[in-house]
């Protein structure tokens, strides 16, 4: 049987389902990919909005991320840099904090802040210097804990986990408590150390879109809503049917496979709105931290401080919230508002988009960083992939769409799929 007359599908047009396509087709095989939407990238995407482009979710690249720099292009995303550092907005003022080893420009403010204390500040190279050595492998044996437990156990302050590490990984992991365990924390802040925060200058979208660039022998299938997945049959929300001689889900399977309807994906949330304002409080391209226990917002970012494909010369502000709420989208319109004026001082000129994300990061416990690809196999016809896998990172998205893909090839150099299928086509 020739390998492109496999039937392959793949539910999801996300990162796992791309990376898994790729890896599919340089075998060989023609898979077929199943979207409910009517575009690629899953949680990675943006859209113009009013002359704006917006990534749905303030999203970055951390382009120190392994898996990342083995499949992307990044001199074609041609990827905009962060700096390595933060506004942190606490009682009416901001303070800018940061790495002076890389970039001289934050020696002055970072010296001169009063967030953290001496021993703080200490603290935080010894922390550098030794996630620098530790390796990921290290990282991902090591024993786990909150990140809050993390933090205090290593003798930081009250102060600065609230002021700093607080608003700024409660931004990453979308939860504001730091009750991630703190093998992520580990790992995300050495990817940090490593390289840099980056986004596209054409929006997050731009990475997905690259992916499917690169498929020549893929067919996609948008605006197609999967019911359930049996073991040679996919059902569709219509009634129809689809043979599969194997499926590989890349997104939550729980809601699709039977005897996984009581392992559901525990997912965190959050809230970005986006906004113009009358002008930029933060110059540089510094994320902002609200060190404010009480305030509402946890982070602000002026993608108008990086170039961008934006069609309008306003400056566009997005704000991400990630506490719980039972707020209406008025009320949480103008509670951010009123927050950002009082905590930031700035006065917001036109409200743009809000994004409620239900399923923003899958909310895992004992993290790892790498799968086989015989974990990723439910069975001979059934495989998974998904960052809920392994850890909540496009990294894990990557890896887990690469292994599941490699499964299958194995599965299929083994002739472990039965001989009636073969002869079907032979």
């Amino acid at each position: 049987m020739k390998k492109s007359a496999y039937k392959i599908n793949i539910i999801g047009a996300g990162i796992s389902g791309l990376i898994a396509a790729q890896i599919l087709e340089n075998h060989g095989y023609h898979p077929t990919i199943l979207e409910a939407s009517d575009s690629v990238g899953g949680r990675v995407k943006s859209e113009m909005i009013k002359g704006h482009n917006l990534d749905l979710g303030f999203q970055v690249l951390l382009t120190s991320y392994p898996a990342a720099k083995k499949y992307l292009n990044y001199d074609a995303l041609d990827l905009q840099k962060f700096l390595p550092g933060a506004a942190i907005f606490k009682d009416g003022k901001s303070q800018t904090i940061g790495d002076p080893l890389r970039n001289f420009s934050l020696l002055i403010p970072t010296l001169f802040s009063s967030i953290g204390n001496f021993s703080d500040k200490t603290k935080i190279l010894k922390l550098n210097t030794i996630l620098k050595k530790k390796t990921i492998h290290e990282i991902f044996n090591t024993d786990e804990t909150s990140t809050l437990k993390y933090l205090q156990s290593f003798g930081f302050s009250k102060e600065i986990i609230n002021d700093f590490f607080k608003p700024f990984f409660s931004g990453i992991f979308l939860e504001p408590d730091l009750a991630t365990p703190s093998r992520m924390f580990e790992f995300v802040y050495k990817m940090f150390g490593n390289g840099f925060a980056a986004v596209p200058k054409n929006g997050i979208q731009e990475i997905p879109n690259q992916l499917k660039a690169k498929l020549k022998n893929t067919t996609f299938k948008f605006n197609t809503f999967v019911k359930e997945v049996k073991d040679k049959e996919i059902i569709l929300d219509n009634g129809d049917k689809i043979e599969s001689h194997i499926t590989i889900i890349a997104t939550d399977a729980s809601p699709l496979v039977s005897n996984l309807k009581n392992q559901e994906t525990t997912w965190t949330s959050c809230d970005t709105l986006y906004f113009e304002t009358n002008e930029r409080v933060i110059k540089k391209p510094l994320i902002g931290l609200i060190a404010d226990e009480n305030a509402l917002i946890n982070n602000i970012f002026y993608y108008t401080s990086l170039p961008s494909s934006n069609k309008t010369d306003k400056d566009l502000l997005s704000v991400t919230v990630v506490k719980n709420h039972s707020l209406n989208d008025l009320d949480l319109i103008l509670k951010v508002t009123e927050d950002l004026k009082i905590l930031c001082g700035i006065d917001v000129k036109k409200f743009i988009k809000h994004y409620k994300i239900k399923k923003a990061l899958p909310a895992t416990t004992n993290l790892q960083y790498e799968i086989s690809s015989s974990e990723t196999k439910l069975k001979s016809t059934l495989f998974l992939a998904g960052d809920q896998l392994l850890n909540g990172s496009l990294n894990a998205a990557i890896i887990s769409g690469e292994r599941a893909a490699l499964g299958v090839i194995q599965t299929l150099e083994d002739g472990f799929i039965t001989d009636e299928l073969t002869s079907e086509y032979s």
